[in-house]
């Protein structure tokens, strides 16, 4: 399987955006969450043997440029809009983890027949307060990766693509790319991610799968059921083995309940 092809996309706006884009068939967004794309995305490999993926990056991530253009929900989620039109692509099903879940719930709410379906992955947006979410933007690198991954040792070389952070070069490396990430992420995730979704939520009528590691320590798996809760016909799927990072920790089981549910 030949790895993913990057371009780069200008949208109406100014926002200049790396996407990765392989395989062919009906069109697949894939919004990544506050953490950003990895090194390694197999689980986009897995997708792309069945469907036409594209996996833009936000601005403030790896060479995508114009974060000062996007300042809160709304700007997040036309952005979102601004990256399909530019791909030239119609009704494309949207997948997005994390954050990019949060933002692909939005954009499906703003603009409810512009999309086929919807798969929400760990999705942040929501606020239960007997399941408070912890405070990412507080955290070292070895916490993080214990608050987003069932195996934290192999987490965090997974984030930091094997680097070595005892390493104070690597450290700092690592640290810049991180605060470059979560500046941006922070708009609307700092100091809790709730903008009020779940108000617009009854907007929403694509068919939607809502996608949870079992053993997510950072969004906790009850939050799947709100979701359920509050969009019309949703269907929850919990995956064993998996925490946070879903998408990176199960990929194989990751596109076979993606590919079941968009098939």
């Amino acid at each position: 399987m030949a790895a993913l092809k990057s371009q780069t996309i200008e949208t109406k706006k100014g926002t200049r955006c790396r996407v990765l884009e392989g395989g062919s068939g009906a069109p697949v967004v894939f919004f990544h969450g506050a953490g950003g794309l990895l090194a390694d995305n197999p689980f986009l490999d897995g997708l792309a043997r069945r469907y036409h993926v594209f996996a833009p990056e936000w601005p403030g991530y790896g060479e995508s440029a114009g974060d000062e253009l996007l300042e809160d929900m709304l700007d997040f989620a036309l952005h979102g809009w601004d990256l399909v039109d530019a791909l030239g692509l119609r009704q494309p099903h949207l997948v997005g983890h994390s954050m990019g879940g949060m933002i692909a719930a939005e954009m499906a709410c703003l603009a409810p027949r512009d999309l086929a379906r919807l798969v929400l992955v760990g999705a942040a947006g929501l606020w239960l307060e007997e399941h408070p979410i912890p405070d990412i933007f507080a955290m070292l690198p070895q916490e993080i990766a214990e608050v987003l991954f069932v195996d934290p040792a192999r987490g965090a070389a997974l984030l930091t693509g094997g680097a070595d952070l005892s390493d104070i070069e690597a450290l700092k490396d690592f640290y810049v790319v991180t605060q470059r990430r979560l500046a941006m992420a922070g708009k609307i995730l700092f100091p809790i991610p709730n903008r009020r979704l779940s108000r617009r939520l009854y907007r929403l009528t694509a068919e939607t799968l809502v996608l949870w590691g079992a053993s997510d320590r950072l969004i906790a798996p009850a939050y799947a059921a709100q979701w359920k809760a509050l969009i019309p016909g949703a269907r929850v799927q919990t995956i064993d083995g998996a925490g946070h990072m879903l998408p990176w920790e199960q990929p194989e089981a990751f596109v076979e309940a993606v590919t079941r549910f968009l098939a």
